[in-house]
């Protein structure tokens, strides 16, 4: 199960996340997501725990809890939603009116 993890500390490594979730079963990957340009934490990541159980009672155990002085949001993962289509402004030519 895909579980997403908001309100992280910003120095927090995934080592230590894969920590505080494996007090509840096994977890196949941690990512927490970081800014492209800086490279720092944008304050939240995914957990990947193999066992769906283990992955309910992380999220009904870690849900709320303390970390670092933050008190994390942690729940199911869902799919990303597709963006619908903008309007695209940029590189459209526009008329030169001369009044």
């Amino acid at each position: 199960m895909n579980i997403f993890v908001g309100s992280l500390p910003y120095r927090l490594k995934e080592a230590q996340l894969s920590q505080y979730f494996e007090e509840y079963g096994a977890v196949e990957s941690v990512k927490i997501i970081t800014d492209r340009e800086t490279g720092r934490s944008k304050g939240f990541g995914f957990v990947v725990m193999e066992n769906d159980d283990e992955a309910t009672a992380a999220i009904e155990g870690l849900n709320g809890a303390e970390l670092d002085g933050r008190a994390i949001v942690v729940n199911k993962a869902e799919p990303r939603k597709e963006q619908g289509s903008r309007p695209s402004f940029g590189g459209q030519r526009r008329e030169r009116r001369d009044y």
